[in-house]
């Protein structure tokens, strides 16, 4: 039956790997500072390239508390047409070519951290948002690249007082069009639908906490997303291309990563306690038919305080994925932070 949730066996379970990205049946994790790429079933593990970080970087990741505390490692990995890959690493974008095993800097940020999120269209343009604390709501810019992340452009920018930063780009394979969500409270939370070429960019949603979001997954049915609240009850909905906006489910925290193994929608969530955010367990939530939800995964935060040693998630990797397992790996969860599963979607 439809409504029956979707029944994870475990393949694996590898510490100190992170999922980053798949690439049909090959997954692409990362320990520290060094790129690996092979099959979860297997467990074949290849290098495949690395980023030299400053020195205090390079220490810090050398042990667990130390790397949670200064957000080291890579955050979001993406493959370009050309067989390059490009990297959100701390402080810059990096890439590496073709045939490579190094990646270089081709920017450094220059207000925050790092973005949340990237995407890449199949014409091998790259773009990504400015995420920032932003507490006077300067003007926030989008970046894009034509040249294989090479070189960096405006390609959007938001007045003042517009939006406090850029939960993420997202590209559409089904529309061929771009989503751009922001955030934080108010008009500020957004989801927007983009032309290829950045003329159009039209409001779809805004105005509450229930349209502020971060990894929304575009489907052939619509759009799903999580929301990501520290206000209100969290949910998942459906946006359909009418304009439609279905509520689907409640989740017990803000939704942070996203990712589709099969026609298996999946959503995680972190633990970033509030005075409505009261479960103390990063989940997984998944559904087969995109209308019954179910809770698959929860694992409780450990001991380490927040936020200084980061809230409690589980992150799952993007991309195209021609199997049908799913990667995760918690962080600062007890007993798997650091620990990569991966399981088979039934």
């Amino acid at each position: 039956m439809s409504d029956d949730p979707p029944r994870l066996v475990p393949v694996g379970r590898f510490r100190g790997l992170r999922p980053l990205l798949w690439q049909g049946d090959r997954l692409y994790v990362s320990r520290g500072y060094t790129l690996y790429a092979g099959s979860p079933e297997k467990g074949d593990w290849q290098r495949v390239a690395r980023y030299r970080p400053p020195l205090h970087r390079g220490l810090s990741s050398m042990t667990r508390l130390g790397s949670r505390l200064r957000r080291d490692g890579f955050y979001a990995l993406a493959a370009l047409p050309g067989g390059g890959l490009v990297a959100i690493l701390p402080k810059v974008i990096a890439v590496c070519p073709p045939g490579g095993d190094e990646f270089e800097v081709t920017w450094r940020i220059q207000r925050g951290t790092r973005p949340l999120a990237m995407t890449v269209t199949p014409a091998g343009h790259v773009y990504w948002g400015e995420y920032f604390s932003n507490p006077d709501l300067d003007r926030v810019h989008v970046y894009g690249s034509v040249d294989g992340a090479r070189t960096w452009n405006v390609v959007h920018t938001f007045d003042a007082g517009a939006v406090r930063h850029v939960h993420s780009v997202t590209y559409d394979p089904h529309r061929d069009l771009i989503w751009l969500c922001t955030g934080d409270y108010g008009a500020e939370s957004r989801v927007m639908r983009v032309s290829m070429d950045w003329k159009q960019v039209d409001t779809v949603l805004e105005g509450t906490q229930q349209t502020r979001t971060v990894r929304p997954v575009p489907t052939p049915q619509g759009l799903y997303f999580s929301t990501d609240s520290e206000l209100e009850q969290n949910n998942i909905y459906r946006l359909s291309d009418d304009g439609t906006l279905e509520h689907l489910c409640s989740i017990n925290g803000p939704g942070m990563w996203s990712c589709q193994v099969d026609s298996t929608i999946l959503f995680s969530t972190d633990v970033e306690p509030s005075k409505v955010n009261l479960d103390p367990h990063a989940s997984v939530y998944g559904s087969r038919d995109g209308r019954s939800w179910h809770q698959l995964v929860a694992w409780r935060k450990d001991i380490w305080p927040m936020p200084h040693f980061q809230y409690a998630n589980i992150i799952m990797p993007r991309g195209s994925n021609s199997t049908s397992l799913l990667a995760g790996t918690g962080m600062s969860v007890r007993h798997e932070d650091d620990v990569m599963h991966v399981w088979r979607v039934e």
